[in-house]
Order: C-alpha cells, then structure tokens, then sequence
C-alpha cells in the first residue's frame, strides 16, 4: 500500500493512519493487491487509483505501464483519455450559464443551433416519422440523455449506422469543426421523440456547441478561463501539448479471444496529440489522476476548491439529483448502451448517474451516489453521505471488458471499518 499527498491539490492531504478516514489498512491493501493482480495478468498496461475520504487521501496507487511497448511507468502525471468523464465538465460549463443568467434549461436547441428547429423521428422503417410537429429538443433533455439523439458507436439501431454513414462513429468527420457538425446533427432522425426514453449520445457534444454560442469563447477557451484554469488543473485539455506528449498513456483495446493480451489501438491515439478542429464536450479530455481528484473533490464540496468557487450549491445539488421526468429509474426508459449495461436501481442527473435504490444494485453502494465513466476504462463515484470518493484511470477498451467497476466497489466497501 502506498499513501501520497495529492501533489497541486491544496485541499487533499495524506493521513498516516487510514483508520481516521474510516478506512482498515488489511481492505487498501487488498484493494491495491487485487487491482495489481490486473496488471500482472497482462489485462491492464497500467492504471490509477485515488480513494478519498474527508478531503484526504486514503489511498493512492500507480502500477504498470503507461505504455507498455516504451516501457514508460504510470504515475499521477499521466495523460489519460477520460473520454465520456468530459461529460461531467460539461454539465458544470452549462450549469454555470444558467447562474450566469445566459441560458434557461428550458431554452430550445434551436435557440443557438437553428437547423434543430426542423427535427424529425425515425418510425422503425427506415422512413421518417411525418404528419405534426416534434417536441423540440431543450437543454434539459441534452443534459440527461432523452433528447433522441443518439452515438454511432452504439451500433444498436438503424439511426446509429446513419450517424456512421454520416462520419459519426468514435469522432467527427476529418477537417469539420463544432458548427459544422452541430448543423449535421440536427439533419439526422432522432431515435425517438424528445423526453421519452433515455439513450446515450451526442447530446453533450451539443451542449459544447451551446457553450460557444451562449459565452462567445471556444469550448476549449470556456473550459480553461472558467473551470480548469481556476481549480488549478494544469494538465486537461482537448490534447497533450509539447511538453506533455510524453507523459501521454498509450491507448489499448481487448484481445480477440480469452488469453489475448490487449493490443495497441493505434488508429484511436494521435487524436489526442493536436488541437481538434472540433472539441467534443462529450469525450474529448485528457486529464490527470491529480488533475481530475480536484474536480471530483470540487463536485464533494458542493462546488468549491481551496477557496474558489465555480458553481453554486444548488447547481451542484441539481447534478446529484436525478432529472428524469417522474423521477423514475434509468430501467423504465432506458435503452441499454451494451448488454452489460445496468439500470436497475439508478436514475440520471446532470450528466451523471445516480443509485436510488442500493438494493437493486449489483455491488455495495450507498443511496445518492453519482457515477461517471469513460469508453477506456476510467470511472469515479462519489458517496455524499460518507463524503467518500474513488477515481480509477486506465486505457483499454472496452470498459465493459473488466468488471472493475463493480469488483472496486465490493472492495471499498469491504475496506470500511463502519458498516
């Protein structure tokens, strides 16, 4: 086990003694023992740990390699793709508009990207849905995945393989920037009407746009002047500049096969080595494990770091409460992501995942927990109740491809010396 103080996080302090954060010292180690077990099967090249409790850190471990062909170690500074974690940045961006008086969550789509004015839905056979007006799409429905758009990556649907024959798969057609594909988006089908089934999608992507068009700044100018910049994370961004390329993860994908090693994803990784001509407010960070423990810490202290505040306690209170109308859960309308996907027992905030029924959850959880992940396998949860919180970074895709999510939760839970 090894315990360090979070380098750059003034709020974040180590303790010699877990057991004052409610932590036994034989569950770390166990937690760090099973995850390095991961890296020595050849599973995972590397990853991070950070388990938090109080605003201090009980837990911290880096093990393996960031790129396992280099020979390169992971560590706190390493580059990782946290892909859809952006999300989450997003839902403050957004969130700090509304407090800003710049946008409403009640305000149309087609207020800052008019071409969405004229949205229609698929009907289930390749034609379009005619005869009366779609409900238009408003931010809120952006903010928690029930607007009808949808990804091309999901590879569920006819509308997901328009989305590709379009250019929309793991990215946006080469050359276009956040204009261009907003107006694109809005020429496909929605998958169904506005507000009524969840579905994962572009929707943030969207939002980035809005972002642009509500502040008059680029994505990537918002998010440095107004979130990353004043909680002091030096290291995320849309790419890794000059002087960070070589702390940059390597990106894998699974083996085909039980005893295949993951492979290098080689087509996926030079995305992250220049500015992108179209910056996606739904994937496209890159972070830090000491980076992004700042803002999860911020999101812990209803929205507040060492002094700074970049949102109010309301705005952060409506993120950790689930949006969805009626306050149902995720399994009434959700249409799962991959047959992996659990609903049961979750609803959804502003752009994070919320368990309302701990019983209906497949590992230890506490009612009120959010959750985020990424396509690469990275992931956080907070316990607000505990004010416990874990954020795990790795690069292999999928993430359904460990149960890690799952296995961490029972550990942690195990680790807690209180019941």
């Amino acid at each position: 086990m090894r315990i360090v103080w979070l380098q750059c996080t003034a709020t974040m302090q180590s303790v010699p003694d877990p057991s004052t954060l409610g932590f036994g010292s034989a569950g770390l180690a166990s937690i760090e023992s099973h995850l390095r077990g991961y890296v020595v099967s050849g599973e995972l090249s590397g990853f991070e740990l950070i388990l938090a409790r109080w605003g201090q850190v009980a837990l911290s471990v880096s093990a393996g390699m960031r790129d396992r062909e280099a020979g390169l170690p992971m560590g706190d500074d390493t580059l990782i793709r946290v892909y859809s974690m952006t999300k989450v940045v997003t839902a403050v961006a957004m969130l700090q508009l509304v407090e800003q008086g710049k946008v409403s969550l009640e305000d149309r789509l087609d207020r800052f990207i008019p071409e969405f004015a004229h949205t229609v839905v698929w009907n289930g056979s390749l034609e379009l849905q005619k005869g009366g007006p779609v409900e238009p799409i408003t931010l809120q429905h952006l903010l928690t995945h029930t607007s009808g758009l949808t990804y091309g990556f999901l590879h569920a649907n006819p509308v997901d393989a328009m989305y590709r024959a379009a250019g929309f798969d793991w990215g946006t057609p080469p050359g276009w920037d956040l204009e261009t594909s907003a107006k694109s988006w809005a020429a496909l089908p929605l998958l169904f009407p506005p507000g009524r089934a969840w579905n994962y999608s572009v929707g943030f992507d969207l939002l980035g746009r809005v972002v642009e068009v509500a502040s008059g700044l680029k994505l990537p100018d918002y998010f440095q002047r107004r979130i990353l910049g004043p909680l002091g994370m030096v290291d995320t961004g849309f790419h890794a500049n000059d002087g960070q390329r070589d702390r940059l993860a390597a990106l894998y994908s699974a083996g085909v096969g039980a005893a295949s090693a993951p492979q290098r994803a080689v087509g996926l990784e030079s995305y992250a080595l220049f500015p992108p001509t179209c910056p996606s407010g739904g994937g496209g960070l890159l972070s830090t494990a000491r980076d992004y423990q700042r803002f999860i810490q911020m999101l812990m202290n209803r929205g507040e770091l060492g002094g700074t505040r970049v949102l109010t306690v309301p705005s952060v209170n409506s993120m950790f409460t689930n949006q969805l109308s009626g306050n149902v859960g995720l399994d009434s309308i959700g249409i799962p992501m991959s047959p992996k996907t659990e609903f049961a027992g979750r609803g959804f905030g502003f752009g994070l995942f919320i368990v309302l029924d701990p019983d209906r959850v497949s590992a230890p959880c506490a009612r009120g927990e959010v959750s985020a992940d990424g396509a690469a396998s990275t992931f956080f949860w907070i316990d607000p109740e505990r004010e416990i919180s874990a954020l795990f970074l790795a690069q292999l895709m999928p993430s359904s491809q460990l149960p890690l999510r799952q296995e961490l939760r029972k550990l942690v839970h195990a680790a807690l010396l209180e019941s």
